[in-house]
């Protein structure tokens, strides 16, 4: 059986993402469901884990890119354009493996946005540096758990920029979303949309946004063929999704979505990156600079980006017709 490889970032090195990339091989049913390529600098990975190649997993492989000077001690819990500057490289490379076949997803650990941007680089996070990689121009962010799953139709902007809504971009992300529940559900999504303003709006009571743009937008999606509905009150919309009247949920901003999602289930939230030719999942938790380089850094949510990178990769190879023998 062909096993998928996948790809591993470890994030900003003064962070906990190379300890918890090198604890996650603890789980060895994960370790045998795909074949894995750690993305980051020899010193990071025994910074976190001291002796860490002689106790790795000979299955393991290592890209060691050079991106920092190995007689620099790892300075944890500290920022650094340096540090930020080898972070983005993990990911640029790990990017550039999928687009050429080397592997077929990529699981990021976190990065610390601040010190990207102190080594002069513009960046606004993993899903939109990836995005520019790939030269594709709609990227989107789900966040997924056992539970329920929310893409958001925009993320990391200004929340007066999110409210100027576009109803191609509404339409636009409940597609992306769509298919990529389609490759963990193995069906179709129940779609669920987010109004923008409280109750929906209210029959324009405390807006117009929601029947004029985001309704709109549902209907064209309905005609479409996505089995969708909305807006609908967003203070309720996700208690409706644990009850499973939805499977994904169409949040209109990025803090609508993301705190009832981390409040549903931290621990087990992947972070997935649509609208980009590659798959690519993420740790839902930042670099950890307070506990960083001692040890206390908790892999599960790790493992669960892992477990998600390879579901998905799998279901994106099972559609990948099989190559004809030539005669």
């Amino acid at each position: 059986m062909h096993l998928p490889k996948i790809a591993i970032t470890i994030g900003d090195p003064a962070g906990v993402g190379a300890e918890i990339a090198l604890k996650a091989f603890a789980d060895r049913d994960l370790l045998s469901l795909a074949e894995w390529i750690i993305v980051g600098d020899h010193s990071a990975l025994e910074a976190a884990e001291p002796g860490y190649r002689a106790r790795l997993d000979p299955r393991i492989r290592v890209l060691s890119p050079g991106a920092l000077n190995p007689d620099e001690l790892i300075r944890f819990g500290q920022l650094s354009a340096e540090y930020g500057l080898a972070a983005i490289e993990y990911v640029r490379l790990a990017t550039e493996m999928c687009l050429a076949g080397e592997a077929d997803a990529m699981v990021t650990a976190p990065l610390n946005k601040e010190a990207v941007t102190m080594s002069g680089i513009s960046f606004s996070g993993h899903t939109e540096y990836i995005a520019q990689i790939c030269g594709a121009t709609e990227s989107r962010m789900l966040l997924a758990n056992e539970t329920l799953a929310t893409v958001h139709v925009s993320t990391h902007i200004a929340l007066e920029q999110a409210c100027r809504l576009d109803p191609r971009r509404i339409v636009r992300t409940i597609e992306l979303g769509a298919e990529a529940m389609r490759l963990m559900l193995g069906r179709p999504p129940k779609i669920g949309v987010c109004g923008l303003n409280p109750h929906a709006g209210e029959h324009n009571l405390f807006g117009r946004q929601d029947s004029e743009i985001i309704a709109p937008a549902v209907e064209e999606a309905q005609r479409l063929g996505y089995d969708c509905t909305g807006p609908h009150s967003p203070d309720a919309i996700f208690l409706r999704g644990v009850r499973k009247e939805f499977d994904l949920i169409v949040a209109m901003y990025h803090d609508q979505g993301h705190i009832p999602m981390k409040l549903i289930d931290f621990e087990q939230t992947v972070n997935i990156s649509l609208g980009i030719p590659v798959i690519r999942t993420s740790v839902d938790h930042g670099t950890a600079f307070d506990i960083a380089g001692q040890n206390r850094a908790d892999c599960r949510n790790m493992q669960t980006a892992m477990r998600m990178a390879v579901k998905m990769a799998a279901g994106r190879l099972s559609l990948t017709p099989p190559l004809q023998e030539s005669r």
